[in-house]
């Protein structure tokens, strides 16, 4: 459903392949595609890992006798940590280097997009950013959610709060949200949790 709403949003190629990715047989072509043209497409259809920290010798002048490597793997929710160390075990593939896990992640079943929440977050966006379209995503990171998900309960994330696309700082030191979008998605959310357990 991502690929399919946010169609509309792009164009040329790119608008053609996300429409493509909603039908069924993938078309593995399509979705290599998306991912050479975003990283962050990149990023929804796959686990992923990247270096985040890196050290390394004892002096300026001298070769370093070690090395150590911190590297951080978002892995999709049907994908396991066993899978991703033997995959990242396979790339290195030599014997001298030594591969540890920090932390593994718990996996849990897959939360179902529910009608009633989709319906209330579409009318409340159309009336607080007439013409926004909703789009489900999934997210990238990790939330608390997988462990709640673990025991049975559905999670979804919605915050109503908008950040610049072109000045992503999450996790950053200078990580911020306008003020505007701040109150405004304080509005969303308590207008969103009103309409949920009122019923209205």
């Amino acid at each position: 459903m991502f690929f399919e709403r946010s169609a509309s949003l792009d164009t040329g190629q790119t608008g053609i392949d996300m429409t493509a990715m909603g039908r069924e047989p993938l078309d593995t072509v399509v979705a290599k595609r998306l991912a050479k043209a975003s990283a962050y497409y990149n990023t929804l259809m796959r686990t992923t890992c990247v270096p985040t920290m890196v050290s390394g010798g004892h002096a300026e002048n001298a070769l370093p006798q070690s090395a150590r490597a911190n590297v951080n793997c978002r892995m999709l929710p049907d994908d396991s940590p066993a899978n991703v160390m033997a995959l990242l075990k396979s790339v290195v593939a030599d014997t001298q280097v030594t591969i540890t896990c920090l932390y593994a992640s718990t996996t849990g079943p897959l939360s179902t997009l529910r009608t009633d929440l989709m319906d209330t977050v579409e009318r409340l966006t159309a009336s607080l950013w007439p013409g926004v379209v909703v789009t489900p995503v999934m997210s990238t990171g990790g939330t608390d959610g997988s462990l709640l998900r673990l025991a049975g309960i559905p999670v979804y994330g919605i915050s109503g709060m908008f950040g610049d696309i072109n000045d992503v700082r999450a996790h950053g030191r200078d990580e911020r949200l306008g003020v505007k979008e701040f109150y405004e998605g304080i509005e969303f959310m308590y207008r969103f949790i009103k309409a949920l357990t009122l019923g209205s």
